[in-house]
């Protein structure tokens, strides 16, 4: 019997390293993507700066090109931004997983949880 608490207690451990792993891991998904995210802003903002130039200088050509730029890199943004808030709430619920793991893991072993 205490072989078996004992291999137990070794799952249970070897889970909790895997999934803090992996929440590890998407946390620098998630930078990554912040990262992204800003970029694909800045981009968005220079398109649209450079699209109001080219409109106040009254060059049609290329404000209808740079505002089919404009509209690309929106599109793109909003793929960003999808991305990043999936992986954002990737992350809350896997942590919110590994705590609620941890709590009956306390509460099957007897600790109450209060110090």
């Amino acid at each position: 019997m205490g072989s078996d608490l004992h291999d137990g207690s070794a799952v249970q451990t070897a889970e909790f390293i895997v999934s803090s792993a992996r929440l590890a891991e998407l946390y620098e998904c998630s930078a990554l993507l912040r990262r992204t995210r800003v970029r694909a802003e800045e981009i968005v903002g220079e398109a649209r700066a450079l699209l109001a130039e080219a409109e106040q200088h009254g060059d049609a050509e290329r404000a209808h090109l740079l505002r089919d730029h404009l509209e690309q890199a929106r599109g793109k943004y909003c793929q960003v931004l999808s991305a990043y808030l999936m992986i954002c709430r990737t992350i809350n619920e896997e942590r919110q997983e590994i705590l609620g793991t941890q709590i009956e893991r306390d509460r099957v072993s007897g600790l109450s949880g209060v110090a």
